[in-house]
């Protein structure tokens, strides 16, 4: 077929995304993956024909996340490579390509994750989730016995360095992604061609450790669209657990355990076929608009009881009135959505979480000048409007969190740890606390910027 034209979105924070239109069904589909490499991809021995068997049953919708292939490779501070980040590359692509509600079909971990964040975050805008070879995280962990240790994720990201691009590289991956082929000249030089179209050594492994401090557990209850989940049942470089795990934790969610050991998204008819099934059950489906992921962030000024005594109330109102300005305009820079503001505190919910770590901390030092200090914390979860206003156990949460943090302090949930790999942000624990109202112990972490 012919190649479509490859087009330019630009996203909020300013990063340009390549993104290629082909067919014309009745629902939009949007493949997120890690890297797909739009200037390659056609010409891949399987991969074109593999798209097109997926636009004939729809519009699709591809892009190169931002850092790979044809879209922008630098970043700067703000223009991360977190799961929010690519969640806004989904975005500002769709927005390009007309789009006002998608399917996602998210490819491996990588996409995988950044398919459920973005449904469980907008799920205005998503018609259905599936993922393919997908995890909740990619390293194994005490809670999480599955996939490779942290050693050996590690030394999987060293070999990239060293050999990408090779044919040395590409047939170690080639045995784990499609045994059968590991010794066909033609499927290694394809893979090395998808690895040059992608991008750089540095590229691929800032990418790989992003993806290796990811954890995406708490997000999944927050799923509310139809989700379907499908893995070979024999697959060598993602195990079949992944795949049931995600699907026990997803709301509602159908699994497919498709036979073979293969890893490859473009090998064979089934994986499609199972997508196409799938789309035509679920296009009249209503969703739950009013349950949805959000970080949610409270602040307040610290011995504000105290500062208003001492000054007067003429002096104490003004203060109060310069901590508001700039509060706020911390949260326009940072596209937070004031709820609502209670004296001398501020509560306002974001659909990224290292924005709001961000918020806070440039709040923080704005304020530096004034006589006061605020104190703030952060949460990641599903929250539900009520009256106009997210409310639900995060919004509990998130007030908990912001009343143990001390002057001039972030702290946040590990749940927003979890979710801002790639941020540049550090995070210090400060141990386990039990939490008013809220069940079990929490272990928080005091957040800093690089």
């Amino acid at each position: 077929m012919q190649i479509p034209a490859t087009r330019y979105a630009r996203t909020v924070d300013g990063v340009h995304i390549a993104y290629q239109v082909v067919g014309d069904g009745p629902i939009d589909l949007v493949l997120v993956a890690s890297g797909l490499g739009l200037g390659q991809i056609w010409r891949a021995l399987r991969a074109g024909s593999f798209l097109e068997r997926l636009a004939s049953f729809s519009r699709l919708i591809l892009l190169d996340r931002r850092g790979t292939g044809l879209s922008d490779h630098i970043l700067d501070r703000e223009q991360q490579l977190t799961l929010e980040g690519r969640m806004e590359d989904v975005r500002a692509v769709m927005d390009a390509a007309g789009s006002p509600r998608a399917a996602l079909l998210g490819l491996d971990p990588s996409g995988g994750a950044v398919a459920i964040m973005f449904a469980a975050t907008l799920p205005e805008r998503t018609a259905a989730l599936i993922v393919y070879g997908a995890a909740a995280r990619e390293v194994r962990a005490p809670d999480y016995p599955i996939g490779p240790t942290l050693a050996e994720f590690d030394a999987g990201v060293a070999d990239i360095e060293r050999g990408w691009g090779s044919e040395e590289l590409a047939q170690r991956w080639v045995a784990s992604l499609h045994p059968a082929v590991r010794d066909d000249p033609r499927e290694i030089e394809d893979f090395v061609a998808w690895m040059l179209s992608v991008g750089g050594p540095g590229d691929s492994a800032r990418g790989f450790r992003v993806d290796r401090d990811t954890d995406i557990r708490d997000l999944l209850p927050s799923v509310r669209v139809p989700t379907l989940v499908i893995h070979r049942r024999d697959d060598v470089f993602a195990d079949i657990e992944h795949g049931r795990y995600l699907a026990a934790h997803i709301p509602g969610a159908d699994l497919t355990e498709l036979p073979g050991d293969v890893h490859m998204w473009d090998v064979g008819d089934d994986m499609p076929g199972e997508v196409e099934r799938f789309l035509s059950t679920i296009q009249q489906e209503e969703t739950d608009l009013d349950r949805y992921l959000a970080t949610v962030l409270f602040t307040d000024i610290v011995d504000s009881t105290t500062l208003a005594a001492s000054g007067g109330d003429r002096a104490w109102r003004s203060l109060v009135e310069q901590h508001h300005h700039t509060v706020r305009g911390a949260l326009a820079r940072h596209r937070g959505t004031e709820m609502d503001t209670a004296g001398d505190g501020f509560f306002a919910t974001f659909d990224g979480p290292a924005r709001a770590v961000r918020c806070a901390l440039a709040a923080i030092e704005s304020l530096r000048d004034l006589p006061l200090e605020i104190r703030a914390g952060i949460h990641t979860g599903e929250v539900q409007t009520i009256d106009g206003k997210a409310g639900g156990i995060a919004v509990t949460l998130g007030a908990r969190i912001a009343g143990v943090a001390g002057p001039s302090q972030v702290i946040v949930s590990s749940t927003v740890k979890d979710l801002v790999a790639g941020s540049g942000l550090s995070f210090e624990d400060v141990g386990e606390r039990e939490l008013k109202g809220v069940p079990d112990r929490w272990r928080l972490y005091r957040a800093t910027a690089e």
